[in-house]
């Protein structure tokens, strides 16, 4: 696949402390600003080195994803993967489905398609954002600090949105109104943020920093989340504590990216100087990976260390069986070993991705900033998306090749997360999320700006997933395959 010099750049200058220069010129023909000479070199020998080092730094961007993703797709479509199959003539059905589901849901007015973001989850059943927004303006709160406080909130509430599981369900502050799995957990963590769970300041509840985090433990998690062991149990919620606990640290580490008080707000004060104002109208503009960068940079230290390339931990990134048996078909020495493992590796950052969507939101509707290059984000490759291509038979998991991952008298697989059947299940929905948004866009007769992948993740792949879940398990409504999660990648 084609990754443009400049997108290329993009997602490595943080990574490189590359300047971006000169700062107010744009090309007319690519809306992207021009680059120095000398940087288009640096891009260049970037993308030609082959050190474990600058492995790492492209494994950790934007265009990675969908590259590596790309790979598992074309194996695919040969048959070569060691777990899945796949149909997609079954590709029309999930199209069909998904246009009902728009169809019902919007008519035709596709603008008034939100994306996907946290934003929607807090709302569930009723606006919460808004009410906020006004009471503060009515305040007289700052827009920035007005936005900081929003960053701060969706923040730490996409990285508490690990899968809660089947039974557990959280009943709102006030109400008597009951909420489970994305959406309970939404507004659990609002119901927390107001109380001032997250804050060190006792006289600011509305804030997220490294003080209020350090004194987040399992047991006042499990409190504020209303878990019960027995009648209301959550996934993994030490794993979520300590999740949250260590974000607090790492928004320490970052003063350059958090500021001194490691606040995850803070972030617009490091955005503002890679901003670009747009000649025409003035408009601030962002790239995308100035920010997806900066989460990836600045929330590595919480990730759990698994795999490793020249010293970097990589994160959501793992290792794809079928990529290497293919590398390994064509490569006759053995002394290729290492090579062909760093050539396997896929990655996914769906954690990263989804707080990437969910902080542009509040930044563009609070401040007014612009992000180009939004393009280069991709489908979010969890089980939602990807159930729904197994419950439409886009993909079929060979029961062959993993009869030891059925339980007794179970049809759902259950998968450890590093599993090369999940690797392979998450690369498939990366691209086919792709494939489906354009089948929908064909048929709609929609060009890309009028109808984006993020409104097509909101209004059509992700309900969908789980609404064909709750028609065909209508006990659980969970996926039709499950992953051990520990509360760190899905």
């Amino acid at each position: 696949m084609y990754i443009s010099m400049a997108r290329m750049l993009y997602s490595y200058h943080i990574y490189t402390s590359i300047e971006l220069l000169p700062l107010g010129s744009f090309d007319s023909s690519t809306g992207l600003p021009v680059l120095s000479s000398y940087t288009t070199t640096i891009a260049m020998e970037f993308a030609v080195r082959q050190t474990s080092e600058t492995k790492a730094a492209y494994l950790q961007t934007l265009p990675a994803i969908r590259e590596r993703c790309s790979a598992v797709h074309a194996l695919a479509r040969q048959g070569k993967l060691e777990y899945f199959d796949y149909h997609p003539e079954k590709e029309a059905d999930v199209i069909d489905f998904c246009i009902k589901i728009i169809e019902r849901d919007f008519g035709s007015d596709y603008n008034a398609i939100p994306p996907h973001s946290r934003w929607r989850h807090f709302d569930a059943g009723k606006e919460r954002i808004s009410p906020l927004l006004s009471a503060w303006t009515s305040n007289n709160v700052p827009k920035s600090e007005i936005c900081k406080r929003l960053l701060d909130l969706f923040l730490v509430s996409v990285l508490m949105d690990a899968g809660a599981g089947n039974q557990w369900a959280y009943t709102e502050k006030g109400s008597s109104e009951k909420y489970t799995r994305s959406e309970g957990l939404a507004v659990a963590s609002l119901d927390m943020f107001k109380a001032g769970f997250f804050s060190g300041d006792e006289s600011e509840p509305f804030r997220v920093d490294a003080i209020g985090l350090s004194r987040i433990t399992p047991n006042n998690t499990a409190a504020a989340l209303q878990v019960d062991p027995i009648s209301n149990p959550i996934i993994a919620v030490e794993g979520r504590a300590n999740l949250l606990a260590s974000i607090g640290d790492a928004l320490q580490a970052r003063p350059d990216l958090f500021g001194a008080d490691g606040r995850a707000g803070n972030l617009i004060d490091f955005l503002g100087p890679t901003a670009l104002s747009e000649p025409a109208t003035g408009a601030t503009r962002v790239h995308i990976a100035s920010l997806f960068q900066a989460l990836i940079q600045g929330l590595a230290p919480i990730w759990p260390s698994r795999i490793q390339l020249g010293g970097i931990s990589l994160g959501d990134v793992w290792p794809c069986s079928a990529l290497r048996a293919a590398e390994s078909a064509t490569t006759q020495s053995r002394s290729h070993a290492s090579a062909l493992d760093e050539n396997s590796l896929v990655p996914f950052h769906k954690l990263t991705q989804w707080l990437t969507y969910s902080l542009v939101e509040p930044i563009e509707k609070v401040l007014g900033w612009k992000f180009d290059g939004m393009e280069d984000m991709t489908g979010l490759p969890e089980y939602r998306n990807g159930g729904l291509l197994v419950d439409f038979g886009v993909l079929s998991l060979r029961r062959e090749a993993a009869p030891s991952f059925y339980g007794a008298n179970s049809e759902i697989p259950r998968f450890p997360s590093s599993h090369s059947a999940i690797v392979e299940w998450r690369a498939m929905t990366v691209i086919e999320l792709d494939r489906i948004a354009e089948g929908i866009r064909q048929r709609l007769k929609l060009a890309p700006h009028q109808l984006s992948l993020v409104q097509v993740l909101e209004s059509a792949t992700w309900k969908g997933g789980r609404e064909i879940a709750k028609e065909k398990r209508p006990a659980t409504g969970g996926p039709p395959i499950d992953i051990e999660s520990d509360g760190t990648v899905f």
